[in-house]
């Protein structure tokens, strides 16, 4: 979509799949997932001024959630339950080298990477927290959440870092938001507080550019709002309509100035 004029550039199929995706920092390709429910072992590249698929890159089934953050590479998720669903894995986006990092305890969730990609933290099957992997070293350790509802954690489903990088904010389960301190050490998050939202089933989060709001947005397909947080103060502020699609555009006389990212990606450049 041509965003100044509301006018569709192109409108493909592009096969087999596609889940949430991401784009390179010159707005030239895509990088396409294949759908967390599908069994093709790549994920697509395709041309973003023309919609054509330009490459595959294999490494793993049921791919879901690319990110491309701020230092790159880019990054990929999968749901595969054969292990390989266990590793966050990481393309050159030169190259289109596959390389990992894991396994984690269980097949990984949203995550999220910091602004230097230097630390991802992750949703994980069965897990009641979160864990933080160091992508240079590959150490990762687990941030439990102490006081839990009763019950199999399932997939807590929605994990960000505030732009500042302060803290981690992660869906949880019973219309709560668990809020990590990340400021002394992110390897050894400290659960420091407890949002307490409307909808029964937080689905995703993120927050704008400068790090002034979260938005926590329910299950798909929900009559819930996403709600709208003070990311500092950590208070309630407001509601728009149920969408856990989001992407900020800032315009300065009429043109595109900066884009934000629908994942909670880390901005604070150490």
């Amino acid at each position: 979509m041509n965003i100044y004029d509301d006018s569709t550039v192109w409108d493909r199929v592009i096969a087999p799949g596609v889940d949430r995706l991401a784009i390179s920092p010159d707005g030239s390709l895509l990088y396409v997932p294949t759908w967390e429910r599908g069994s093709a072992d790549f994920i697509n590249i395709v041309n973003a001024n023309t919609g054509d698929v330009v490459r595959r890159v294999y490494f793993s089934s049921h791919s879901h959630d690319a990110q491309y953050p701020l230092s790159g590479p880019i990054f990929q998720e999968t749901k595969a339950d054969d292990g390989s669903g266990k590793y966050l894995y990481l393309i050159d986006p030169r190259s289109y080298a596959v390389s990992r990092v894991g396994p984690f305890s269980g097949i990984l969730g949203p995550y999220a990477i910091d602004a230097t990609s230097t630390y991802a933290v992750t949703n994980v099957w069965d897990l009641w927290g979160m864990q933080v992997a160091n992508l240079k070293t590959g150490q990762i350790t687990t941030a439990a959440i102490p006081d839990h509802p009763a019950g199999d954690a399932g997939l807590l489903h929605g994990i960000g870092w505030t732009p500042d990088e302060s803290e981690v904010w992660e869906s949880g389960r019973g219309s709560q938001v668990y809020i990590w301190d990340m400021s002394q050490n992110p390897l050894a998050p400290r659960l420091k507080g407890v949002l307490k939202i409307h909808s029964a089933a937080p689905h995703w989060l993120t927050f704008t550019i400068r790090g002034d709001y979260g938005y926590v947005a329910p299950s798909k397909d929900s009559s819930s709002e996403t709600e709208i947080f003070n990311a500092r103060t950590h208070t309630f502020v407001g509601v728009i309509e149920s969408s856990e699609d989001m992407i900020e555009i800032d315009f300065v006389n009429s043109k595109v100035s900066q884009v934000g990212d629908q994942f909670g990606v880390g901005r604070a450049r150490r």
